[in-house]
């Protein structure tokens, strides 16, 4: 027995704990370690076993008050089932499993059966579709085609041939489960299962409907029109309810989930509810300032640029996003940057003119840096050329 850990270090609690608090520890280290939640996993196991050691001792108090008094020694050679020679039939094991792991039935003798299956919601179907970007923004109607599972006519969703009926299942007798009695080393334990002949029903179908094979169901073509929302962002999902699949014992249907996939617009980027953009300008705009026409999702917006603009400079044009989902009316803003556009490819009088507006602003131009320059004589006016086609 010299070397087990203490059992208070093993749950993590004080020696004071309440009944509560160890009860609490015992289900956080039973719910990590449990076997069936690490399959295969040895050490998980024996931590498994340790903490419900450790339990069976702290959680009684006879045995807690003998622990306490002389620790290890107080049980050792002790008999009785279960893992270190414990006796877990006292234990309220069942309601600690049951919320771990749902239906534990009765587990360590005793405990509860929940009966026949309830009603149980179907599964979801989910499903894509790809709008554009506008649409994303200002939403629109798309009509969807979908294999739906809808009752059977002929045998109205009974599964059963017309003229019979399905009967009580022999295995289960009815209730929808079976009793698995399994010896593991926490001793005897009986395992609540669904009737692996039934499926949880409590019925077997013997003589089955042609139509649907027994299922009650057939599957149809079905068009449905899916309302996407102003503001939808790709990968968000709308939700139709009880379009997916049937639901088990009288349970409701499951959901549709049609995802959104937005097509990437050619100039706009989006963020949230804001949008970017990129407009270049003309080398003189940006110098002397002026209006420029800025395309949107609202439609062109007229901006005047201020004279001496820099390139990279970002303007907001509020309220030209993307609408809100929960209130269309509040829309994000448009940040576009403004380029300028540095010219490439200039005639001799363009040159000429800059040539000049260069001296005019830093003195004679060295263009080739073996001396100075004087710039030519001026010509024509520079609003003359920059204008010239």
């Amino acid at each position: 027995m010299a070397d087990k850990r203490d059992y208070y270090e093993v749950l993590g609690v004080q020696r004071g704990a309440s009944d509560s608090e160890i009860k609490k520890a015992y289900r956080k280290l039973a719910k990590k370690y449990h076997p069936d939640s690490n399959p295969g996993d040895k050490e998980a196991e024996a931590k498994f076993k340790e903490a419900s050691e450790a339990y069976a001792v702290l959680s009684d108090s006879d045995k807690r008050q003998k622990y306490d008094q002389f620790g290890h020694a107080a049980f050792d050679g002790a008999g009785g089932g279960g893992a270190g020679g414990f006796d877990f039939s006292g234990m309220d094991m069942g309601d600690i499993f049951g919320d771990l792991f749902g239906n534990f039935g009765d587990f360590f003798g005793g405990g509860r059966s929940s009966g026949r299956r309830g009603p149980m919601k179907g599964a979801n179907l989910h499903t894509s579709v790809r709008i554009t970007f506008e649409e994303a923004c200002f939403g629109a109607k798309k009509e969807l085609e979908l294999n739906v599972k809808e009752e059977c006519e002929n045998c109205k969703g009974t599964g059963a041939k017309p003229g019979t009926t399905p009967e009580i299942c022999p295995t289960c007798k009815g209730s929808g489960q079976r009793v698995v009695t399994q010896q593991s080393f926490l001793g005897v334990v009986r395992n609540v299962q669904t009737c692996p002949d039934c499926h949880g029903t409590g019925k077997i179908i013997k003589d089955k409907c042609p139509d649907c094979r027994g299922t009650g169901y057939v599957t149809r073509k079905k068009k449905i029109e899916i309302s996407f929302p102003a503001g939808i962002d790709n990968g968000q999902s709308i939700r139709v309810r009880e379009m997916g699949e049937p639901g088990e014992n009288g349970g409701p249907r499951g959901d549709l989930l049609v995802e959104a996939v937005v097509s990437r617009h050619p100039d706009f980027q989006r963020e949230g509810r804001d949008i970017y953009s990129v407009l270049p300008i003309s080398y003189a705009r940006a110098a002397l300032g002026g209006d420029v026409r800025v395309p949107t999702i609202h439609g062109d917006v007229i901006y005047t640029v201020a004279p001496g603009t820099q390139t990279n400079v970002r303007v907001r044009l509020r309220g030209k996003g993307v609408p809100s989902l929960k209130n269309p009316s509040i829309c994000g803003d448009h940040i576009v940057t403004l380029t300028v556009q540095v010219p490439t490819k200039l005639n001799s009088e363009q040159k000429e003119l800059l040539l000049q507006f260069e001296e005019a602003l830093n003195g004679p131009f060295d263009k080739d840096g073996a001396g100075k320059e004087k710039a030519p004589k001026k010509k024509k006016g520079l609003k003359d050329i920059f204008e010239k086609k």
